[in-house]
């Protein structure tokens, strides 16, 4: 098994990304901590393989952990799950050891592919016979394309179907939503079926007083 810290300031998206990490085979959570000084303190109990790890933390940056984790001979591998965007932190963090970043908001099936693929790395082993050999290892990282949307969805129309759905704690229904994008219920609610599909959104029944309950839909993945 490959044993995960996740480091992340946020309880629901920590509690998101544990689920998340733990629905792929051969993966296990050995930890969860909210800060960078609680990150140190677990990992000073239990040895891990692989940090999925937040860059903002409470009490400091999260490539300062890093960079102090490297200092004191912790050579776990890294996964940034992050809303930071700024390429010279990316450059930074592939210079500490980052393998792969994740970028907040995201669903369970682009965590799920990194944690494929990192897997994928980990499991070489031995000699390499040549070059080709070399570049199909390390190629195991890359993302070869990103994944396709079910026919008749848009990756706009979904940014923004997703956006209210943030934007809405307490849930959305589909006619809630198609009103305030200016779609119909029938395509705001293939997209938030979707969302549902890809574990980003749960549904349940709301009950009213006559007539047949409505679907309200609240968001489940983790980011902010």
């Amino acid at each position: 098994m490959i044993r995960v810290l996740v480091v992340e300031d946020d309880p629901v998206a920590a509690a998101a990304h544990q689920m998340y990490v733990e629905r792929v085979e051969g993966f296990t959570v050995t930890a969860v901590a909210h800060t960078r000084a609680a990150a140190v303190r677990a990992l000073e109990r239990t040895p891990v393989d692989l940090l999925l790890l937040d860059l903002y933390l409470p009490d400091g940056h999260g490539l300062g952990l890093l960079r102090s984790l490297r200092a004191s001979g912790h050579g776990a591998d890294v996964i940034a799950v992050t809303s930071a965007r700024d390429l010279a932190v990316v450059r930074e963090g592939v210079s500490l050891g980052v393998v792969q970043y994740v970028l907040k908001p995201f669903t369970y099936p682009t965590l799920r592919d990194r944690l494929v693929r990192y897997a994928e790395f980990r499991g070489v082993a031995g000699e390499a016979s040549g070059q080709e050999e070399v570049d199909r290892a390390l190629g195991a990282l890359r993302v070869a394309h990103p994944a396709a949307l079910p026919k008749g969805l848009s990756g706009p129309t979904l940014e923004a179907v997703t956006r209210v759905l943030k934007e809405s704690p307490e849930g959305v229904t589909a006619a809630a939503a198609g009103e305030r994008l200016g779609i119909s219920r029938i395509t705001a609610r293939r997209y938030l079926e979707h969302l549902v599909t890809v574990g980003s959104a749960a549904r349940r029944p709301h009950y009213g007083q006559v007539g047949r309950p409505e679907l309200h839909y609240r968001w489940l993945a983790a980011g902010r």
